[in-house]
C-alpha cells in the first residue's frame, strides 16, 4: 500500500485544497495571486494530478495575470505539497479559473431585471 493510497480521493482533494490555499496566503509572494481564492480541488484516482479551481476578483486582465502567477508558482506549490502532506509524490497541479461567482451574479442581475419589469398589481 502506497502512502497516497491511504487517502480517498475526496479527502486528498480537501487536503490539497486547504494546503494550496494556505500556501497562496502565506508563502507565495507573487502580487499577481493576491486576490486568488481556491474554490475546489479534484484529484485523479491515482493521485498523479490535481485540478485546482480558483476564483479571482477583478477585471479580465487581473484574472489573466493571476493565472500566469499561479502557473509561475506551480513548481513551488507542488514542492510545498510534497513537504506538507505525507505523499510518495506530489500530484501535478493544473489550475482552472472558476467563474461560478460571475455566473451567479449575472443570474441575480437578470432576475432583478425581470422582477423590476413585471407589472405591479
Amino acid at each position: 500500500m502506497t502512502r497516497s493510497s491511504r487517502y480517498r480521493p475526496e479527502r486528498l482533494a480537501a487536503l490539497i485544497q486547504s494546503t494550496v490555499a494556505s500556501a497562496l496566503a502565506s508563502e507565495v509572494k507573487d502580487p499577481r495571486v493576491g486576490f486568488v481564492t481556491v474554490t475546489d480541488a479534484r484529484v485523479a484516482p491515482d493521485a498523479s494530478y490535481a485540478t485546482i479551481h480558483v476564483s479571482v476578483l477583478g477585471p479580465d486582465e487581473a484574472k489573466a495575470a493571476a493565472m500566469e502567477g499561479l502557473e509561475s508558482a506551480r513548481g513551488f506549490l507542488r514542492s510545498y505539497l510534497a513537504r506538507a502532506l505525507p505523499l510518495r509524490t506530489a500530484p501535478e497541479l493544473h489550475f482552472v479559473l472558476d467563474r461560478t461567482l460571475e455566473h451567479a451574479a449575472r443570474i441575480e442581475r437578470l432576475l432583478a431585471d425581470i422582477k423590476r419589469d413585471e407589472p405591479g398589481p
